[in-house]
């Protein structure tokens, strides 16, 4: 019950409509009945409800770092608001009273412990007498899908030649009627990865701000269309002619093209770090019209190697409001398992078990530590990154600098080389421009620090640009997106 925080009820909220219903139940005395198990593993209660009998809501911390809510309601929130009222009362200091375990919900600890040890034997059963065995994998229908596959980016090369044969100066609104039309065609040919693709082209097409900007950035859309038609194509034209042949797992291929990795898969491919710490740099969420989906977006530096990883977490449209968003995470993530996608540069990752703990001063020190010194070796990298039209085109790095300095056209980072990578404010729509933030802060955050940057090439000019995400400093860390 130590974890019991209000930071650490935020988190378990399914969005800030039910974290703040949640406090409200508090603040307006709705909980008729606050009681809580000897052993301070059960808080369990009664709210008023809008019918005559009140709710009955309980959290099991049976498992702390992922506590069980159970509520009357007829909600289909997990954790309902009730559930977040009752945890929100504790941490707020209201009085429990201590009370008998109900025998509904000891019922269920006792169902819940024989599954629990019935899969450990189990898995412990399997460990022992083979190693696990590989997915089976129906070949016609992969052949199948494979051909499809095919026809889909035949139908998009067309479409891609034909546009830049015309040119962009050519498409009306005919055109662009055409596009959409072809790109939910291609959800016929499993490739819904090259359909968002198709879709991010339109969207553009369809900006009346700054025509030559939009021009800038269609053309480079049509480029990664092109090579996504070329690359995939080949990659799919191997795997047919032996289908046995592994999946891509250097590239995120396989995901532009739209296969959605199973953990299972990336289990098997061994795409697994075990007792990872993780520290959260940067967390922002996004619309993208696109792929139609939220995107809770994290930035995540890993404190062994200083390997700085990305997590998504996608909530569709259509089913936004029954999922729950993401949100800062303060804490030093310890994940058993840490599944890492295929993919180059910020590759995504994903946990299912993993505690947390306080971050600590050592931990922002071992972030500086772990930041890259050199800007010539960090640019070296990230432009062989991205000349690949399909890799990622804002690169995430943590870089150590000198000194933001105030320059005729805004500022600069400069690291102890006397190199200088230069800022801009929009790679990412911020709230507040950081020509505004950094005024604010003290001298010493802006001397001899670390800092989360996205790179971006700027095509217009041929410059590379950093816009600074988080400064790392030997104590804290100053977030500048939200």
């Amino acid at each position: 019950m130590n974890l019991l925080t209000e930071a650490f009820i935020d988190q378990l909220a399914p969005n800030a409509g039910a974290m703040k219903n949640g406090r409200d139940l508090v603040k307006k005395n709705s909980f008729q009945v606050l009681r809580i198990a000897e052993d301070r593993t059960l808080l369990f209660g009664e709210c008023k409800g809008s019918g005559k009998e009140p709710y009955r809501c309980s959290v099991d911390f049976i498992q702390q770092e992922s506590p069980v809510s159970r509520c009357s309601c007829p909600s289909r929130q997990f954790p309902c608001k009730h559930a977040l009222g009752l945890m929100y009362a504790f941490a707020l200091g209201k009085p429990f009273e201590q009370a008998e375990i109900p025998a509904d919900i000891a019922e269920k600890r006792e169902k819940a412990e024989k599954r629990e040890e019935k899969k450990k034997a189990e898995s412990a059963e399997a460990r022992e007498v083979a190693p696990p065995a590989k997915r089976k994998v129906n070949k016609s229908a992969l052949l199948k899908k494979m051909n499809a596959q095919l026809e889909g980016l035949s139908l998009l090369e067309k479409l891609v030649l034909q546009t830049v044969h015309h040119g962009l100066g050519g498409i009306d609104k005919q055109t662009i009627r055409l596009f959409e039309d072809q790109a939910k065609q291609l959800g016929n040919y499993y490739i819904p990865g090259a359909q968002a693709e198709l879709k991010e082209l339109v969207l553009l097409l369809t900006e009346e701000d700054n025509k030559e900007a939009v021009y800038t950035r269609a053309m480079e859309q049509l480029i990664r269309l092109h090579a996504l038609v070329r690359k995939g194509r080949s990659y799919l034209e191997e795997r047919l002619a032996d289908p046995d042949s592994p999946q891509d797992t250097e590239t995120a291929l396989e995901e532009l093209l739209g296969h959605a990795w199973q953990l299972a898969e990336l289990r098997e491919l061994d795409r697994v770090k075990r007792d990872a710490e993780l520290l959260q740099l940067s967390f922002l969420s996004y619309t993208d019209k696109a792929r139609g989906e939220y995107v809770d977006a994290g930035w995540w530096v890993d404190l062994h190697d200083g390997t700085v990883h990305m997590t998504r977490h996608l909530r569709p449209f259509r089913a936004a409001k029954a999922m729950k968003e993401e949100d800062t995470v303060h804490a030093v993530v310890q994940a058993e398992e840490l599944f890492i996608y295929p993919g180059d540069g910020n590759a995504r990752v994903r946990w299912e078990k993993a505690k947390q703990r306080e971050a600590a001063d050592a931990d922002y020190s071992a972030v500086k530590s772990l930041a890259a010194d050199s800007y010539a070796d960090v640019v070296k990298a990230v432009k062989n990154g991205i000349k690949n039209p399909l890799s990622d085109r804002n690169p995430v790095k943590v870089v150590a600098f000198t000194a933001i300095e105030k320059v005729v056209d805004g500022y600069t980072l400069r690291d102890s080389h006397g190199k200088h990578l230069p800022i801009a404010s929009t790679i990412m729509k911020a709230p507040q421009r950081l020509e505004e933030i950094l005024p604010l802060l003290p001298a010493e955050d802006l001397r001899e620090q670390a800092v989360l940057v996205m790179f971006r090439h700027d095509v217009d000019t041929g410059r590379l640009e950093v816009q600074p995400m988080s400064i790392i400093t030997e104590r804290r860390l100053i977030r500048l997106l939200y």
